[in-house]
């Protein structure tokens, strides 16, 4: 096939192959274009500029102080090597900590992704829109963490708290599960859970409504029941999505500070002392140990990416069996 041209008074023919040819490089000269998705050097500057003030300055500035000897009055004295990595590494009350968290942290995400998308499944059947139980769901949410403890700690208490009665009720007069190691981890992890189930809800909420209608229909028109319709058409489409609050939710969770200062600070004994606030109470207290706190800050980092790279790689999985 071939298409005419005119070239000065004579007729030339140019294959369609020749004109795409010379049409890319049409645009190629002409200056200010680029590919479809393409961003000019020059117009990225400026967010990789804030992108190396606001990340990698202060990542060079950690792995500097993990590497010297370094206190809050006078840090980067000396280079020490990998001192204050094996200082880290061989602490028993960080590697405890580091336990303590991915409990904590696996638990979390695991509880609040499926009580969210419980919650989110009940609302979607009620309709597509999240109405006003939606909305009321959404306060612990916008409840700030700090708030959050103090509410809990005062419905706790033995002596006057809201869990009093019911705790008498159930044959435990006078309990107190802030006293114990056990009761407080349990407390802190079910005052997490209350507090970010809502963000699941409403992040699966929003992947319910994305999914095509059409599916439905075509399923219902097999003669699928809703079971199988959740199973077979909703889930698959849904799942990545989940997945990706999964991982929101597992970040979130190693990142519990407010509700151990607020709640327990580290205690009974050692049993609710997380990560970030191991890393507190080495830089901020007592020695003022700014070197060991940035080496377990980097210690703690390669924990969160290799947790984080797991769920990653099973929504990759199920965005390729989605497709």
């Amino acid at each position: 096939m071939s298409a005419p041209t005119d070239v000065g008074t004579p007729t030339a023919t140019v294959t369609i192959p020749e004109q795409a040819r010379r049409a890319r490089t049409a645009r190629r000269a002409v200056p200010g274009r680029h590919r479809p998705g393409h961003v000019s050097t020059w117009l990225a500057a400026p967010s990789l500029a804030g992108l190396a003030v606001m990340l990698l300055y202060p990542t060079l500035f950690v792995v500097a102080l993990a590497l010297t000897k370094s206190t809050l009055a006078h840090p980067l004295v000396r280079w020490t090597g990998t001192e204050n990595v094996v200082e880290a590494w061989e602490s028993l009350a960080f590697a405890g900590s580091l336990v303590r968290s991915t409990v904590f942290a696996v638990g979390a995400a695991l509880a609040t992704t499926a009580l969210g998308t419980a919650l989110a499944l009940l609302l979607h059947a009620r309709g597509t829109r999240f109405g006003v139980v939606g909305t009321i769901l959404l306060l612990p949410l916008v409840t700030p963490p700090v708030m959050v403890g103090v509410a809990w700690k005062l419905m706790l208490a033995p002596v006057g708290g809201a869990f009093g009665g019911v705790f008498s009720a159930l044959g435990f007069p006078g309990a107190n599960p802030l006293g114990d190691g056990v009761g407080a981890f349990s407390s802190l992890l079910v005052m997490h859970v209350w507090q970010w189930t809502p963000l699941v809800t409403l992040l699966v909420f929003a992947a319910l409504l994305g999914v095509d209608h059409e599916l439905r229909e075509a399923a219902a028109l097999d003669g699928a029941g809703a079971v199988r319709t959740f199973t077979h058409v909703v889930w698959p489409v849904v799942l990545p999505n989940v997945l990706s609050v999964l991982l929101l939710e597992l970040v979130i969770g190693l990142k519990v500070f407010d509700l151990v200062v607020v709640v327990t600070q580290g205690g009974p004994g050692v049993s609710t002392i997380l990560t970030g606030f191991e890393i507190f109470r080495t830089g901020l207290r007592g020695s003022y140990e700014i070197g060991t706190a940035a080496a377990m800050t980097l210690v703690f980092g390669l924990l969160v990416g290799v947790l984080t790279t797991v769920v990653s790689l099973l929504r990759a999985r199920a965005v390729k069996a989605e497709q």
